[in-house]
Formats: C-alpha cells, structure tokens, sequence
C-alpha cells in the first residue's frame, strides 16, 4: 500500500498589537477567530513572539507551561484572561532533533507563553485543545541568522506543526497614540505599504536587509524584537507556497497589524 503522502502545514505571521487585542472583540479578533477552524488542525503550534528576547535560542519544554503577563497599566480584566494550553517536552524534542545547524537549548520551565502567543491564540484556537511551544529570539544574532533558522524549521511542517511569527510590521512605542480610531501617521503607512509590496514580489532580500533604508523604516522598525518574527514566517515559507493577505490595519497611528500567510 503506497504511504499517505503528509500534508504540509501553513505558516503564519500575526500582529499581535496592544494586549488589549486579547480580550477585544473588533475587527482583527473576528479575523482571527474565523481563521483558525479554517486551518488544517496541527498537532503542535510553535510561536516565535517578539516578547521572548534572549542570548541564544530557546525553545519551552514542559508539559505545563505558565502564562506570562508580560505588560503593565492595563485593566484588571486583561489580568484575568486565561490561555490554559498545555505544552509538550515530547514536541520540543522533535523539534530540536530536526535541527542540525543551529543549536536549540530547553527552557526547562524558565519561560513560558507570553501575551505574543497566547492573546493570538486565545481567537484562534479559543478551546487552548492544541499543545504549544515558543521559540526565543536570539538577539544577539542578525536577521539573516533568523531567516536561516526558520528554513530548517520549514521541515516541521511536515511533522504537522502549525508555526507562527507573531510581532509587528511597525511598531515604534515611543511615537503612536494610545487613542483609537486616530488618522495612521504617514511614516507608518508607507512603511507598511513598502513590506507588503515585498512581500508580494518575494523580495526576501529587501525585506531582511533592505528594512531600515528609509525614514519610514528607521521610525517602523526601531528595534528588531518585533520585525524579526516576520523573517521567520519568511525563512518558514516555500517557493510553492501561496500568499495570504490575513488583515490589514494600523491601530493606534502606528502599529501594523498586518497578518499574512504562506501556504500550498
């Protein structure tokens, strides 16, 4: 009997935003919460959040992660929001063992799922029935690093890990407005326009190394932590791989939340 050929995992990237997102019922939330019974059921999730920085890559290896309320000055609500997902150490192996160029150390309980992964997960997968893992950004290394990395990762895709980038295409905090429903700045708005036609044309080169040429850019991307799980999401996609334009908006004048995906 010939073998069942495995089906090949989408790839995601989310823009994750304020924390608030994760309570909220507007727009992006809704898109989230129609998007996850769409995708093929994983049997793992794997997050890369702009929320765990570190020396060196790390990946959570227990069974029963905790969740990090990793912010300050919100409602007591959003304090009391829930994401009881369980991890898997058995995963976390798999995932290391398919590694060959990179080197992936366990956390071995010192992390856990930030709000970069759970307040996305909480509108995909609200039932938290689907193990999870995160993986750290090495901040020590350059973006090219990443992109390599997220290319030996692309083969658990076929191991049926659902993997997803989850940051910001802008994301200047010391230059957006905390009110809603502001105009979007200008800066902003070319910037995020300027990465998706990029990102249409495959441009992976611009985008890893092209980011910060422009004003537009330099305000956007003032520091990597939330730019770099794009890379992932690019370095995780394969040439037959589809483009999906998930949600387009800028909240607060200058926080993209633009969402995409690659998938056959």
């Amino acid at each position: 009997m010939e073998q069942q050929k495995k089906q090949t995992m989408p790839v995601l990237f989310i823009g994750h935003g304020s924390p608030m997102n994760a309570i909220a019922d507007n727009a992006y939330t809704r898109t989230l919460n129609r998007l996850g019974p769409e995708l093929p059921r994983p049997k793992a999730i794997v997050v890369v959040s702009a929320h765990w920085l570190t020396q060196g890559t790390f990946v959570t290896s227990t069974d029963t992660p905790k969740l990090i309320y990793d912010f300050f000055g919100f409602p007591h609500e959003l304090f009391e929001a829930k994401y009881p997902a369980k991890g898997s150490q058995h995963a976390a192996i798999k995932l290391n063992s398919l590694i060959e160029n990179h080197r992936i150390q366990f956390d071995n309980g010192s992390w856990g799922l930030d709000h970069g992964s759970w307040s996305v997960l909480r509108h995909l997968y609200p039932k938290a029935d689907v193990p999870v893992l995160q993986l750290s950004i090495d901040m020590t290394q350059p973006p090219d690093y990443h992109f390599n990395l997220a290319t030996e990762l692309s083969k658990l895709r076929e191991e049926g890990f659902l993997i997803i980038g989850s940051g910001n295409i802008v994301h200047n905090l010391r230059n957006f407005s905390w009110k809603e429903g502001v105009p979007v700045f200008p800066w902003a708005l070319e910037f995020d326009q300027w990465f998706k036609s990029r990102l249409e044309a495959r441009d992976f080169e611009s985008l890893i190394h092209g980011y910060n040429e422009t004003e537009s850019g330099k305000l956007s991307v003032p520091s990597l932590d939330h730019y770099l799980p794009a890379i992932y999401t690019l370095g995780l996609s394969h040439k037959k791989d589809r483009l999906t334009h998930v949600y387009e908006e800028i909240q607060n004048g200058s926080i993209a939340m633009r969402s995409f995906m690659f998938a056959n």
